[in-house]
């Protein structure tokens, strides 16, 4: 009795977070080839077919070119720039715009504290100027003492429509283990948003191409500021990505073997699946139901940016991995969760699993956000704890080892 009222509770409160805001918008359902361009003309497209079967091959074809698809060209213009952070909201609550007024109000007056940033230029550049120059707050860690320690540092995706703060208390938690973060800002979110938005709209839409095109770069700059961390010193490296990040995190990962610590803060396989079935894309849903599309067809038209599509690249090379799920997810449903669970373990991969008794939203609730950064902030430090012993031992001198065995 007890379980059900708990559970009733918890599901009235995630539909109330999820229905506040009022500025989500139903736009018509848009194919969006165009942003696909470079990839149309090998994907053995016919005049005949159906916008539906075009959209379905370009997916197959995109797969297929994966490597190519999700490659790139390191930057030449890395450039780190000091700033007054803003808030870059989302939403119009009255709550949240005061706080952003604030926030330029010590900006105008010199009262706030200027925060360093990763400047680049994407390599894969869109319709929209702000959105191509990347932003990365960057958090570097003090300098250690000990000698040969070798320098780690980890980059942080928040979720889908994330302000400009979101995750900055984990980056500077991540610091006192000696770990550096960059907080990454997602393409069409807070500095690189479009200024006719009031969401990042364009991150995820009924635009497909689009989406599409969106997650590639998200992945392509990840990629990109592993180069500038390389640059600077670094060895060793971990991404953190949630919701949408944590989709975002696991193809980077899958196609860049540096990421050797992966913390996936709510997860699912089909990126169509959370489309149809989530409470907080409901609008997008209604844009593909005008259309007559089903939850199997939302599936195939974005294949190419599911992680599952991805599962055997992933587990090609071996990493520590946290995947943290919650109970009453209306967003990422449980049973994706779980069919991540049942691939990682079909396919050996090395992870720890940690369960939320909460959903997606009331994840950054009291007191429900401590667990969530007791889960990752454990996670990570031990898991950066192990790859720095790991390569403690592969220094050793053979005598020293051997010595040890007796």
């Amino acid at each position: 009795m007890l379980g059900k009222f708990y559970a009733k509770w918890m599901y009235a409160w995630e539909t109330a977070l999820t229905t506040r805001d009022t500025n989500r918008i139903v736009r018509p359902l848009e194919w969006g080839e165009d942003w696909l361009e470079e990839f149309v003309a090998s994907a053995g497209l016919s005049e005949a077919d159906s916008e539906f079967e075009r959209m379905v091959r370009l997916n197959e074809a995109i797969v297929g070119r994966c490597e190519e698809f999700f490659g790139y060209e390191t930057p030449t213009d890395y450039r780190l720039e000091l700033r007054y952070p803003q808030l870059f909201p989302t939403n119009v609550r009255p709550e949240t715009l005061e706080q952003e007024a604030e926030y330029i109000r010590q900006e105008e007056t010199g009262e706030g504290v200027r925060a360093e940033f990763l400047r680049f230029t994407s390599p894969l550049r869109t319709r929209y100027p702000e959105n191509d120059i990347v932003n990365a707050r960057w958090y570097p860690a003090p300098a250690h003492k000990q000698p040969g320690r070798p320098k780690q540092a980890i980059i942080v995706m928040p979720q889908w429509n994330a302000d400009a703060f979101s995750h900055n208390a984990l980056c500077t938690l991540f610091n006192r283990f000696g770990i550096s973060a960059l907080r990454l800002s997602k393409p069409y979110h807070d500095i690189r948003r479009p200024a006719e938005l009031e969401r990042s709209d364009y991150a995820v839409s009924s635009n497909i191409g689009r989406t599409i095109a969106a997650c590639r770069q998200a992945v392509i700059d990840i990629r990109c500021c592993i180069d500038w961390l390389q640059q600077q010193g670094y060895e060793q490296f971990g991404v953190l990505g949630t919701s949408l990040g944590s989709c975002y995190a696991f193809i980077a990962a899958a196609f860049d073997p540096r990421l050797q610590v992966c913390a996936f803060n709510h997860a699912s396989t089909w990126f169509g699946d959370v489309v149809w079935t989530g409470q907080s894309t409901r609008h997008i849903r209604a844009a593909f139901e005008q259309e007559e599309l089903t939850q199997a067809d939302v599936r195939k038209v974005f294949t190419s940016i599911s992680p599952m599509s991805y599962m055997d690249r992933f587990a090609a090379h071996r990493k520590q991995v946290l995947v943290i799920h919650a109970t009453y997810d209306l967003t990422f449903i449980r049973e994706f969760s779980l069919d991540v669970l049942k691939n990682f373990d079909r396919l050996g991969i090395d992870y720890v699993s940690k369960v939320l008794p909460c959903g997606h939203y009331t994840t950054g609730e009291t007191p429900y956000k401590y667990m969530d950064g007791w889960f990752l902030g454990s996670f990570v430090y031990n898991a950066f704890k192990r790859l720095r012993e790991e390569k403690t031992e592969v220094n050793q001198p053979v005598s020293s080892r051997v010595g040890e065995l007796r």
